[in-house]
């Protein structure tokens, strides 16, 4: 499989003059949070915070310097005014910059690894609008919060990948424990990298989500007759007269990975899903929030 023709520096050009200098993949990242949540919002429920939430009836065991007396200065009632919990998380975000994250199936269709960085920018972004702390699971870019942090993350997302092989070595050494993991990668390696990363968040009680993101042709298999296959860093080839022979054999083995990633996630308390480059990246956003959302 070969991946779609690079852009071009003319249009890297082109979208960096339109945004100002900001980087092409920022302006993407930042049009896909506003078109799919465009209102960031806490996480409703009481607790310390500085945002108001709602009053609620006195109860037995209440402190009363909690009443607001305003409000219950309107009725019989005593009520307290409760704010909105806002404590942050952090959330380490990792994307798999292996060489077959730059596969694409068709010149008119963006990479795994472009839909993985503009899907992880995005989530940031919508996190950070929310009082989160987003980083990347790297040493030098812990989770922080406010908008340098999402410039930041911008540039570090936006560098082409240096692919050292086929698939990135997942490291979660750097991101903090207690904290939320989100790993973007195609999965089609060896799973023992994952199997570690897991057993590692597990004893530092991480929690997460596994985003297998694939194209469209890696699913369906949709090749036939003689057909030469080569990996993205050039190191492997295979070459059929019968490709289509081995279609049934292919989507069983990916239907057995698939459900190997989530039998991993759910063993470990994670979400896992898989996202395609030929599907609106707005579908991809709003599961991964909610999903995050939900593993709390």
């Amino acid at each position: 499989m070969s991946s779609a023709a690079p852009r071009g520096a003319d249009l890297r050009r082109a979208g960096e003059a339109l945004s100002g200098g900001l980087p092409p993949l920022l302006v993407a990242a930042e049009h896909l949070a506003q078109s799919v949540l465009p209102g960031a919002h806490g996480r409703r429920r009481s607790g310390p915070g500085a945002e108001f939430w709602q009053f609620r009836p006195l109860m037995p065991g209440d402190g009363i310097t909690r009443i607001d007396w305003r409000r219950s200065g309107r009725g019989d009632d005593v009520y307290l005014r409760e704010s909105e919990w806002q404590a942050a998380r952090a959330v380490s975000l990792w994307v798999d910059s292996g060489a077959a994250m730059g596969f694409s199936g068709d010149a008119g269709r963006e990479t795994k690894s472009d839909r993985a960085r503009l899907l992880a920018m995005a989530l940031g972004l919508v996190l950070l609008r929310g009082g989160e702390r987003v980083g990347l699971a790297e040493a030098d870019m812990p989770p922080r919060a406010g908008r340098a942090q999402a410039n930041a993350l911008a540039t570090a997302l936006a560098e082409e990948p240096r692919a050292e092989g086929e698939h990135g070595a997942i490291d979660l050494h750097a991101a903090p424990s207690g904290g939320h993991v989100v790993i973007f990668s195609d999965f089609l390696g060896d799973l023992g990298s994952i199997e570690a990363a897991l057993a590692l968040a597990a004893a530092r009680t991480m929690r997460g989500i596994l985003v297998q993101v694939l194209d469209p042709s890696e699913e369906a298999f949709p090749f036939d007759g003689r057909t030469r296959f080569e990996s993205m860093s050039g190191h492997l080839s295979f070459e059929t007269l019968r490709a289509g022979d081995l279609r049934a054999e292919y989507r069983q083995r990916l239907a057995e990975r698939k459900d190997r990633l989530h039998a991993l996630a759910r063993q470990s308390g994670w979400h896992a899903t898989t996202l395609h480059t030929d599907r609106p990246a707005a579908e991809g956003l709003l599961w991964l929030y909610q999903a995050l959302g939900g593993s709390r």
